[in-house]
């Protein structure tokens, strides 16, 4: 998207648009493998069985019912954090990469890279493998792709009526 608009400093814009890309790409890899909270649950999973959910929706219907007895804070953070983790990636594809303009495009890759994660903190026990972080992951992506592709319509229809 960013190819397809004309505007004043366009190479600062791409350039800084890159550079928060690669930053986003670096504290993602931080936070969901390398944090302390990552290396603790590399402990836990070391030590006993390493868990893991393949059933659509459980964790996020556990979560819901649980909702009462549990931290607030807990099951929110595990529901939001988890669409919000891989919001950005859905904003920066298709605003840096022409490729993935399409809504499909996007959302296979963000859907790619959310199951390459799982099973990458599953294999080294940083984490759990839950196919509802895949999902909730995927929403996060899309939810980041509808917001970027409105802005960019309104921009060109801004562009189109002379503002």
């Amino acid at each position: 998207m960013l190819n397809l608009i004309d505007f004043k400093h366009k190479k600062w814009i791409s350039a800084i648009s890159y550079a928060l890309f690669i930053m986003y790409i670096i504290i993602a890899v931080i936070l969901l493998f390398l944090s302390p909270y990552r290396q603790a649950a590399h402990e836990i999973n070391s030590a006993g069985a390493n868990p893991y959910n393949i059933i659509p929706f459980k964790t996020i219907t556990d979560y819901i019912k649980a909702s009462s007895h549990i931290n607030q804070s807990i099951w929110m953070s595990n529901l939001f954090g988890n669409i919000l983790a891989f919001f950005p990636l859905g904003i920066f594809l298709p605003w840096l990469f022409k490729r993935f303009m399409g809504f499909w495009w996007t959302i296979s890759t963000v859907f790619l890279a959310t199951t390459s994660v799982e099973i990458l903190q599953f294999a080294t026990r940083v984490g759990s493998f839950d196919i509802d972080d895949i999902i909730l992951n995927t929403i996060g992506g899309a939810i980041g792709y509808l917001l970027i592709k409105i802005i960019f319509l309104v921009i060109l229809k801004g562009k189109r009526h002379g503002h």
